[in-house]
């Protein structure tokens, strides 16, 4: 009775919302959240600057997350090669000696803070030709008034930036009285044009007091209330803002140091100084709000302009809007067409007679809808993360963000078992649910930043080994039993692998190894062609009369093996091959192939595991070794339950030593060789006992069928900033905008799906003559892309 409920409300709910169905409301909710955004901006301001001086949030204790955009951290040598030949300036009180000591220890940590408190302290790198001071004004007075009116005279060289602030020293000194505040506007009010003038041509940022913690002050400071700080807040930021008419401010002010304090200044030591964790990301607020625009960092998205247009992505937008119009022209003719051959009634009759039976969609139909589609998807994908139409944030590791949701998936993937149609090892319905519940669980380790956690990143290592344990297992079992080495195979694989990565690469302006799953898949399916189609081929039909070819394939796969060692310690060697053009093109990221060698060493052994793999278990499988029968074990009984304590105790034993790890580079070197190890037992428990062979998970299934779209489509539309942290659709609301963002994600990724396996079968045909004449034509593009890639990195430089 359970079963068949379950059935029919599957049944029920598939009536009424199908995938199709699914992808309306997910375009709908687009629209609707593209219009909204636009509308906010066009309200709120593009500058994403002001959110960063103005607001923001703390992810868990320390992490400061700005609204809507990312927050760069900093390395010592990233902040010199920002600050070259700058000249900065802080010019205020004891907290803004505070700000001085943490952004120059962004520059060099070793810089100490010691020397006569009250007086102006310098700082030079002489490496960077970086100079920073600060000056020591602890009031709003004359004497700051003739600081900054020196640095406004034309003969004078300015610094580049200018960081002032003060207001408690007024208020201790004059015990609160109403009459400070009113010479503190007074004052105020005469710096407010010298500011304005000097920040026409320096970056200057007035910082507004932080609250105090009142129990902790001294009796000396007891008249510093967090009352009179709001009210020298406010006028400052009435003067200043008001400096001029009819016109915005150029004087910044840094007010996001106020958010910081409230969360932290109870940990402060004397109530009135911010901790030095407050103070840093103080220093890296500032230093974010200048060097982004600089050196544009990926994970920066704070301050940083839209990136101008290439030229191949004018290109390819050219492509798709034609492609949109001549699907539009396309169907309007092929719909009138379409009426004029509706069934009519015959009057005599009052019968319907059908003049011409509708004809099946042209190639070319297909041809323009999956590219006006595709136009459709790829403007999506700008938006999320080119455009800055859509807001950025900061990933955030807590164990409660990975692990709760890989609990929810696991329960649902349970819940939706059905059976298999075969009960081989590693059936079609097995892998793709193998394939789904590790993507599912990539993306989710992905968005939740738990690569920070050793445990988690080795055992993500061994789900991304296992794909590719897969690749091996998976084209040499082809390649061995069918003995098709024809290029119709080939070209269908290779295309399929990499059609979208490909246009993704044009339409958001990034090298082919930024997607380094594809190639590290792609160059491993050519491996395992060449070496099986290489003469001798050996294949299964004619291993079978003669075991003699049982031992000349395993002298290829040692061949292989040894080939795989010597790639592997000969880095020159390596880098060597994939320097050479047009193979540089494909493989290099920042303009040289280590990632590319890192990347494949880090699995070289595993797509070989594979193939040997298949190797034996169809030989055992030709040799009626194993028993593959609904509900029988795999092996006798005593053997499979010997079987299944050894894969057990592997699988606990691997997972006990990767949790150990301490060192993730010493822990990188001994995974290609170990990994094998909880693959090979999870494939044993998988598939020793019958039932559990017997069965699959159709939840998992479906995304496995789809892994690669959404292993590809995560880095712009549901991540953002290639992959540095997440897209928000919903702001205010994480777990809205993460049902919202998925949902939408998902959706696209199965439309990818689906309009590369039309395209697939126009564009790489089963006719060789024609297949030929196509691979003239994508030869020719490629061509025609190298040389625009090329003319366009020569004009970048």
């Amino acid at each position: 009775m359970a079963a068949l409920a379950y059935n029919l409300g599957k049944r029920e709910i598939n009536h009424y919302f199908s995938v199709r169905s699914a992808k309306v409301l997910a375009l709908v909710a687009v629209l609707l959240l593209a219009l909204c955004h636009l509308a906010s901006r066009r309200y709120r301001g593009n500058d994403s600057c002001e959110y960063l001086l103005s607001s923001g949030r703390f992810l868990g204790e320390k992490v400061w997350q700005p609204h809507s955009c990312m927050m760069h951290k900093y390395k010592i040598s990233e902040a010199k090669n920002c600050l070259v030949d700058k000249h900065i300036a802080f010019i205020g009180d004891s907290r803004i000696r505070q700000l001085f000591y943490s952004f120059v220890k962004i520059i060099n940590p070793q810089f100490k803070e010691e020397g006569n408190k009250h007086e102006n302290i310098p700082f030079e790198d002489k490496t960077a030709s970086v100079k920073v001071d600060f000056l020591w004004h602890p009031e709003v007075n004359g004497s700051m008034k003739q600081c900054i009116k020196v640095w406004t005279e034309d003969s004078v060289a300015k610094p580049h930036v200018v960081v002032a602030g003060a207001a408690t020293w007024s208020i201790k000194i004059h015990n609160g009285s109403n009459e400070a505040l009113s010479q503190y506007k007074m004052n105020i009010t005469s710096i407010a044009p010298l500011l304005e003038k000097l920040a026409k041509t320096s970056d200057v940022y007035w910082v507004l007091q932080d609250p105090v913690y009142e129990d902790l002050l001294s009796e000396n400071r007891k008249m510093i209330t967090n009352e009179k700080i709001d009210a020298y807040n406010e006028a400052a930021i009435s003067i200043l803002n008001s400096s001029i008419r009819n016109s915005k401010s150029n004087v910044k002010m840094f007010s996001v140091s106020k958010l910081i304090a409230q969360e932290t200044i109870m940990e402060s030591l004397d109530g009135l100084h911010l901790p030095e964790s407050s103070r840093e990301t103080s220093a890296m607020i500032l230093m974010n709000v200048y060097c982004n625009r600089i050196l544009k960092p990926v994970d920066g998205s704070c301050c940083q302009p839209r990136p101008p247009l290439t030229l191949l992505q004018k290109l390819a937008a050219c492509f798709f809007t034609l492609s949109i119009i001549g699907y539009l022209i396309f169907y309007i003719i092929h719909h009138n067409a379409h009426r004029k051959n509706k069934p009519c009634t015959d009057l005599e009759s009052g019968e319907e007679k059908k003049n011409i039976i509708n004809p099946p969609v042209s190639p070319l139909g297909i041809l323009l809808q999956s590219f006006c589609k595709l136009g459709l998807i790829m403007a999506y994908f700008y938006m999320c993360d080119r455009a800055n139409l859509f807001m950025k944030e900061n990933k955030f590791y807590t164990h409660s963000t990975f692990f709760i949701p890989i609990i929810y998936i696991l329960v649902l993937g349970v819940f939706y078992n059905e059976n298999t149609k075969e009960t081989k090892v590693l059936n079609r319905e097995q892998t793709d649910e193998w394939k789904g519940w590790m993507q599912l669980v990539i993306l989710i380790y992905h968005i939740s930043g738990a690569s920070t956690f050793l445990p988690v990143y080795m055992h993500i290592r061994v789900l991304v080994a296992a794909y590719l344990f897969q690749t091996g297992y998976g084209h040499f079992s082809y390649f061995w039993i069918k003995g098709d080495f024809g290029i119709h195979r080939v070209c269908q694989v290779l295309f399929r692998l990499n059609f979208l990565v490909v246009v993704l690469c044009i339409v958001m302006d990034r090298p082919y190894q930024f997607y380094y799953f594809v190639p590290l898949v792609t160059v491993w399916f050519m491996v395992i062609y060449v070496t099986l189609a290489l003469w001798p081929q050996i294949i299964q039909k004619k291993a079978n009369g003669n075991c003699f070819w049982h031992f000349g394939l395993l002298l290829k796969l040692a061949f292989l093996l040894l080939c795989i060692c010597f790639l592997a310690y000969s880095q020159g060697a390596f880098e060597k091959i994939f320097s050479l053009w047009p193979l540089s093109k494909c493989f290099e990221l920042k303009g040289n192939v280590y990632e590319w060698w890192f990347r494949w060493r880090l699995d070289r052994y595993v797509v070989f595991h594979g193939m040997l793999f298949a190797f034996i278990y169809l030989a055992l499988q030709k040799r009626q070794v194993l028993s593959e029968g609904k509900g029988e074990p795999l092996f006798s009984n005593k053997v499979s339950n010997f079987l299944l304590f050894i894969s057990v105790v592997s699988f606990l034993t691997y997972s006990i030593w990767a949790s150990s790890c301490k060192n993730k580079a010493e822990c990188n070197e001994l995974h290609p060789s170990v990994s094998v190890v909880q693959i090979l037992a999870f494939i044993l428990i998988r598939n020793i006992p019958g039932y559990a062979r017997s069965v699959y998970s159709s939840f998992f299934a479906w995304f496995g069928k789809i892994s690669l779209e959404l292993f590809i489509c995560q880095y712009h539309i549901w991540l953002a900033a290639d992959t540095r942290g997440i897209l928000v659709l919903i702001p205010g609301n994480p777990m809205l905008n993460i049902i919202v963002s998925t949902f939408i994600f998902v959706c696209v990724a199965h439309e990818i799906s689906q309009i590369t396996n039309d395209l697939a079968q126009i564009i790489i045909p089963k006719d060789n003559s024609s297949l030929l004449k196509r691979l003239a034509c994508i030869a020719a593009f490629f061509c025609g892309l190298l040389i625009l890639s090329s003319v366009q990195d020569k004009s970048r430089h």
